[in-house]
């Protein structure tokens, strides 16, 4: 029999071939945060589960022989899914179980619970080797979509663009949830620079119900969603949804507190690394110079230009997030469609499916 650290180095390797990656580092850091999450039999199990949903009864018949029950592994299946390591959805009234990444999925689903040190090890993780293979992926976990105010009536914008329809089309359920990076950077006792508010994130569908169950958030109606919406904007935060067409999440992010948002920030060109199918424009005759825009700003994609004295867009850097727009008092700032339009896939396990063929 394996010691348990054997075990947790099986499960940092099989990790690492799923979706996104969790890579190995020299520090350990890696197996520390899977410590956290997993005991080292329900470690021994997660080897059985990818990212593709499996029932309960499945992931039993390839663990026959093991002396272990049925009702243990569902024990265990349900455990691990509570604790926020591993996820489920709702298929003909029963649960199935896969893995999901450190971050958009982990991160959230077990952050309610960490501890202090389950953030300080995220936070050196993220800024580490998982950083890297985050930033590496060819398709985001996460895309932009812009703030309602800053899209022109005239542009045509497909629904998954827009986080108003979003919400009055979704089967629901939908709750708001505390944003686990905030919080993270509490513990770390760190303050966010954009916003006092914590209660941001909204969850959709099996997530919701899930959060709810776990009482992770609080189910709220459409009109709550849609307020929400609009303090969200109002504070300048960027909307960002899991990047597939059902949505399950929508995070409203800062440049301060946010682990994806400040490590795309650290890359020279992060707008190549983002989905988004929107950037802005200044109109010199309109703009007054003065400097909402790059406060607004949460990429460091706006400046002031020394000479014109208007403020200038970095394209390598604009995610199309729109709060530029939104906030502009001279209406100098625009939001320009990209000429090439890029859909999110259907699903999560679409998504998970692009991300594990490393496209």
């Amino acid at each position: 029999m394996k010691n348990s650290d054997e075990i947790y180095i099986d499960l940092q390797k099989h990790l690492d071939k799923q979706a996104v990656g969790f890579p190995a580092t020299k520090t350990g850091v890696e197996i520390r945060i899977l410590k956290e999450l997993f005991t080292p039999k329900q470690a021994g199990l997660a080897l059985h589960l990818n990212y593709q949903p499996q029932s309960a009864l499945d992931i039993f018949d390839q663990v026959k022989g093991s002396n272990v029950s049925f009702e243990k592994v569902k024990s265990m299946l349900e455990e691990m899914e509570k604790n926020g390591a591993i996820g489920s959805t709702l298929k003909d009234e029963s649960e199935y179980y896969f893995t999901v990444p450190l971050l958009v999925g982990i991160a959230e689903l077990h952050g309610y619970k960490a501890t202090s040190q389950f953030w300080q090890d995220f936070g050196e993780y993220i800024n580490g080797e998982f950083g890297k293979a985050f930033a590496s992926t060819k398709t985001s976990q996460l895309r932009t979509i812009p703030v309602g105010k800053s899209i022109l009536m005239e542009n045509y914008v497909a629904t998954y663009d827009q986080i108003r329809e979003i919400i009055i089309n979704t089967d629901g359920p939908i709750a708001i949830a505390k944003c686990m990076c905030r919080e993270g950077a509490k513990q770390e006792g760190r303050s966010c620079h954009v916003t006092t508010r914590s209660n941001t994130c909204m969850v959709f569908g099996d997530w919701a119900r899930h959060f709810i169950k776990h009482a992770r958030a609080k189910e709220i109606t459409r009109e709550e969603a849609l307020d929400v919406t609009r303090q969200n904007e109002e504070d300048g935060l960027v909307l960002q949804p899991t990047n597939y067409q059902k949505i399950d999440f929508v995070c409203a992010c800062c440049g301060c507190c946010c682990g994806v948002l400040t490590r795309q920030k650290s890359l020279p060109k992060p707008a190549e690394n983002w989905a988004h199918n929107f950037y802005a424009v200044v109109k010199n005759n309109d703009c007054t110079g003065c400097g909402i825009c790059v406060k607004k700003c949460q990429m460091n994609a706006v400046s002031i230009n020394e000479q014109t004295g208007c403020s200038t867009i970095n394209l390598d850097r604009c995610i199309g997030c729109g709060n530029c727009v939104a906030s502009c008092p001279s209406k100098a700032m625009t939001l320009v469609k990209k000429e090439r339009e890029t859909a999110p896939p259907k699903d999560s396990t679409s998504l998970y499916k692009i991300l594990i063929e490393k496209q």
